[in-house]
């Protein structure tokens, strides 16, 4: 009976799914004010999924799965078990039950269905980098399901604010924990380092907070916001007592976690299904000590352009500058060999045409052209000015030096030239005091 109730709701509340669809935000019921309360959603959950379905790894690797039963009936289920599966999860950080954390529960088993079954399913690329990093650092690995909500498992994602990959760093938090951010490289994209990254980042605001909620607040507002409404809170340090005084997306945020963690375990009892996984390439690294164009290595090792910037997502354009210090290039393992036994030839390749920034460039003289008049007295003048001008520059030139004689001291040419000693040294390189009779020394 459950089932069929559940199958007429969805049928009629299909076609008004069309239009909330694109909406980033949700409505909650304020119990202590009575009033609805607009809620801004991460920036995770109003990602398209067909943008996300596009990516490489994706249309590579992944696939739905047609033998799920059911897969676009959601059933219902009562508060009491929802708050039930929440309490059985086996986890560190507090995860309670309450309106707003059904909301986003509805939102992720309904309108986000298939975002769930595409992050189900990428997270067999991702999940177990982050499971490491986060063990390394003893931090609970429940903060895996973080990227579902900052990014969606899209290692390129870029939020509206500037925040970018899978962790959404912004960039003066990628600069303060060693992500390299350039014209050309951008490691918040790269998902080792970024993941490596945002684990120490939760590390540094738990020794802050000591609340993993505080802690999921402050990665996405910043301490200082989370600071400020512990203090307009009076002091308490509790994310459901500060929660009226955080931002419109951060009041959302750790419900928005809570439900992602009871969606990824849960998936099941709401009939969605994983998208299935095929096994993915195996990768190795090499490190480029000299800028290399991806062109090069797509043409000479036989590797799809595509491929390289799914691999690689942490360069911004083609170009991996190794010459400013060694850069790593994330490979298919039987390229590797293909790409070491090209040795400087896959540098050379097309280098002249893939590479047009200047090194080195020769400013053009001006030239500048004189009209002359044709008449005999400008002439005349021209000549007369001409050989005074050569006279003067005679007088000059020959005035420029002199001949040392003998028993000159080098204050005895300063006087006689209406110069000075150090001037002189300067001019003519000399150090000591020492001239020589008979030598010519410039005094101008």
């Amino acid at each position: 009976m459950r089932k069929i109730y559940a199958l007429v709701l969805a049928l009629l509340a299909a076609p008004l799914s069309a239009q909330v669809d694109e909406k980033s935000e949700i409505t909650v019921h304020n119990a202590r004010s009575g009033a609805e309360e607009v809620i801004d959603l991460p920036e995770g959950m109003v990602m398209e999924c067909d943008s996300l379905l596009s990516e490489w790894m994706a249309k590579k690797y992944l696939f739905p799965d047609t033998t799920c039963v059911e897969p676009d009936v959601n059933p219902l289920f009562t508060p009491e078990e929802y708050r039930e599966r929440l309490h059985r999860l086996p986890v560190v950080m507090e995860m309670p039950y309450n309106d707003i954390v059904q909301k986003f529960i509805d939102r992720y088993s309904g309108r986000l269905r298939r975002s769930v079954s595409y992050m189900l399913g990428a997270g067999n690329f991702y999940v177990p980098l982050f499971e490491e990093a986060l063990d390394y650092y003893g931090l609970p690995l429940e903060l895996k399901y973080l990227p579902v909500i900052e990014s969606a498992l899209d290692p390129t994602a870029k939020s509206k604010v500037g925040a970018v990959g899978l962790w959404q760093f912004m960039l003066a938090t990628a600069k303060r924990y060693d992500l390299k951010v350039n014209s050309l490289v951008d490691e918040r994209c790269h998902p080792y380092k970024s993941t490596w990254a945002a684990a120490r980042f939760l590390k540094d605001l738990y020794a802050i907070f000591g609340d993993w909620n505080l802690v999921i607040a402050a990665y996405n507002c910043g301490p200082g916001n989370v600071n400020k409404a512990i203090h307009r809170a009076g002091g308490v340090k509790d994310y459901w007592t500060i929660y009226p005084y955080l931002p419109a997306e951060t009041r959302g945020y750790v419900p928005a976690f809570i439900a992602a963690n009871y969606i990824m375990n849960y998936y099941c009892e709401h009939n969605i299904c994983p998208m299935k996984t095929m096994h993915p390439l195996t990768t190795d690294t090499v490190m480029v000590s000299r800028n290399l164009h991806f062109t090069q290595v797509a043409e000479l090792c036989g590797i799809d352009k595509e491929a390289l910037h799914a691999l690689n997502p942490q360069y911004r354009t083609e170009i991996i500058p190794g010459a400013s210090e060694p850069m790593s290039l994330c490979l298919p393992s039987e390229k590797i060999a293909t790409f070491i036994n090209h040795g400087d030839s896959i540098y050379n390749y097309r280098a002249e045409e893939l590479f047009t920034r200047r090194i080195e460039v020769k400013p053009e003289q001006a030239t500048v052209t004189r009209t002359t008049t044709t008449t005999r007295s400008s002439q005349k003048s021209s000549r007369s000015r001409s050989k005074a001008s050569k006279s003067k520059k005679s007088k000059k030139s020959r005035s420029s030096s002199v001949t040392i004689k003998n028993g000159d001291t080098l204050i005895d040419i300063a006087k006689r030239n209406g110069t000075t000693v150090e001037k002189l040294r300067k001019i003519n390189g000399i150090k000591g005091s020492n001239i020589r009779a008979g030598k010519k020394i410039r005094v101008k």
